[in-house]
């Protein structure tokens, strides 16, 4: 199937009071992983590359981007390439041409005026290529070693008068907002602020993003998506399941040394943890 737009299946998601899901890409199994719990939950998908992914590979993104685009074609899914967390302005520009219809640019860390002029660049950038763009507005912690945080943390949650300016300063097409979750949890305990959530959506006239959501309990995405939540980013929960089938098959087998042996469990560990994420954020 050709590749799907981020945008298309953001819009139908929220027309149909939805969530859509987003998964991180940082090997070819993630992405077979990714597209075949797509097919057995039935549902669309988001396959994203982040900016420490593409690190990972070296810096260069075309040989990910190429692979995890072949993956998703070959798929019966509806599925989208995006490439995530972008923070350099040439790995922004990098993603034309390599089959991204969306990228996250991500220039948080700024301070509100740098941040605005930096994203407002990154649209006029993408629009002009057609490339959807996400931002963020408010800190998601839990990144590159930081520690949680809370919902309530000061500076920390997104407001919503700041949100309204920056997307109509902007031009974003989608906004990842700061409500509770924490990127690379490794358990379900996140709290949200659900009322928050509630005041981000009637405000903020783009779609809303959820960062850190592999966190996030099944009862706590369902509330969100229907309060308003349409893109939910997954990343840290895949690598449990597939981390945690390969070392229990290791654990197992102290002789084997041919990666597929473990790979090939991981690999469809991971993809039912996909498909149950689906089902949970597509309803």
């Amino acid at each position: 199937m050709p590749l799907v737009s981020t945008g298309e299946l953001v819009s139908a998601a929220a027309a149909g009071g939805q969530g859509v899901a987003a998964f991180n890409v940082i090997t070819l199994e993630h992405a077979e992983a990714i597209a075949a719990g797509a097919e057995r939950a039935g549902r669309p998908a988001i396959l994203q590359i982040s900016e420490n992914a593409v690190k990972f590979h070296g810096g260069r993104l075309t040989a990910i981007a190429a692979a995890t685009a072949a993956v998703a074609r070959a798929s019966d899914a509806p599925l989208s390439l995006h490439l995530d967390h972008v923070e350099s302005p040439g790995l922004l520009r990098a993603a034309d041409g390599e089959g991204f219809s969306s990228v996250m640019f991500d220039a948080s860390k700024l301070s509100y005026g740098a941040n605005v002029a930096a994203t407002s660049e990154a649209v006029v950038w993408g629009h002009a290529r057609g490339i959807w763009i996400e931002a963020e507005l408010g800190k998601v912690g839990g990144k590159d070693g930081e520690p949680p945080l809370g919902a309530h943390a000061p500076g920390v949650r997104t407001d919503p008068a700041e949100a309204v300016a920056y997307v109509r300063d902007t031009g974003v097409d989608a906004l990842a907002v700061a409500v509770g979750s924490s990127h690379a949890m490794t358990d379900r305990t996140a709290a949200l602020d659900h009322e928050l959530i509630g005041a981000l959506r009637r405000a903020v006239p783009v779609p809303l993003v959820l960062h850190g959501s592999s966190g996030v309990p099944d009862a706590e995405i369902r509330q969100a998506v229907a309060a308003g939540m349409v893109k939910i980013n997954v990343g840290t929960a895949l690598n449990t399941a597939f981390t945690g089938a390969a070392r229990a098959f290791l654990a197992a087998d102290t002789k084997t040394v041919d990666p597929r042996k473990y790979l090939v469990p991981a690999r469809e560990a991971m993809t039912g943890t996909v498909a149950a994420f689906l089902k949970v954020i597509s309803g």
